[in-house]
């Protein structure tokens, strides 16, 4: 795969999860009565789902921002992914599988988006210097 594949890839990703969850975290900020019911369903409290959509917009920003925070983006995806699992756990223990479908796209396409970072940002590992 070349790296302009690998860039194109990414970048459509990374849009992608913005409207997701930028949507998300806007309806959660604003009161959404649609989001607001599934998550007070879900049993979350209302101080909680505030919390959610402020860290999903600043994690948001922190995605769009390119070639910066490279360390933040790996905690943002790992955010990301917790957010996705618990809303399939709470969603497959609470609504049934049915409702769990969106999660499973989720989690699908921030894992191809990680990947893709991950091709693009490898991780490099030095040993320290010894005093």
């Amino acid at each position: 795969m070349t790296t302009k594949t690998v860039k194109t890839i990414y970048w459509i990703g990374v849009a992608l999860t913005s409207l997701w969850f930028g949507t998300s975290g806007f309806c959660e900020l604003t009161t959404n009565p649609l989001v607001w019911a599934i998550t007070v369903k879900l049993g979350y409290p209302p101080h909680f789902i505030y919390i959610l959509g402020v860290a999903k917009l600043l994690g948001i920003a922190v995605l769009l921002t390119p070639n910066r925070f490279l360390r933040l983006k790996e905690w943002v995806f790992a955010g990301i992914c917790f957010d996705i699992l618990f809303a399939f756990f709470s969603k497959i223990a609470v609504l049934g599988f049915p409702a769990t479908i969106d999660a499973i796209v989720a989690f699908i396409m921030v894992t191809v988006t990680y990947l893709m970072f991950r091709k693009l940002y490898p991780a490099t590992y030095a040993k320290p210097a010894v005093l």
